[in-house]
């Protein structure tokens, strides 16, 4: 296995992560197709990108997608947006090597922290991170549809 960044677009590829991100959120499953424009953005960005774990057939089995954030003055942190392995290889190592790879993407990003959310229910997901360091802040997450 393998982690690399995505650096081209294809349907194949698309289809994969989109895969990925259904077994993350079951909201995904009835928003179809992954805009082009998304994965264009994120190879176009210094600030983003998407981290790949790939067995040795090729198959894409975990992503992560990470955006360096601005804070006030030089503080930069890196965000992690979206993390899932596919659960058909979860506890063979393969969060374990993605999680590395944010580590090693954050600080070559020249961040200071890397910040993520878990939401509800996500027990084996928070015991993960825990269990990698990372503390639990006790605070609210709040989120505005810039649409309505």
């Amino acid at each position: 296995m393998k982690i690399i960044k995505l650096e081209k677009y294809d349907a194949k590829t698309a289809n994969r992560i989109r895969e990925l991100l259904i077994q993350l959120s079951r909201s995904g499953k009835d928003k179809g197709e992954i805009p082009e424009e998304w994965f264009q953005d994120i190879i176009n960005s210094p600030w983003h990108d998407l981290l790949m774990a790939v067995d040795d057939s090729g198959k894409i089995v975990g992503i992560a997608t990470m955006s360096v954030v601005m804070g006030a003055g030089i503080r930069k942190n890196a965000y992690l947006e979206d993390f899932v392995t596919d659960q058909t290889v979860r506890g063979q190592g393969v969060g374990t090597a993605l999680w590395e790879a944010m580590l090693f993407w954050a600080k070559a990003h020249d961040c200071q922290k890397l910040e993520f959310t878990s939401g509800h229910g996500r027990e084996a997901a928070q015991k993960f991170y825990l269990n990698r360091g990372a503390e639990i802040y006790d605070t609210n997450f709040f989120r505005k549809d810039l649409d309505a």
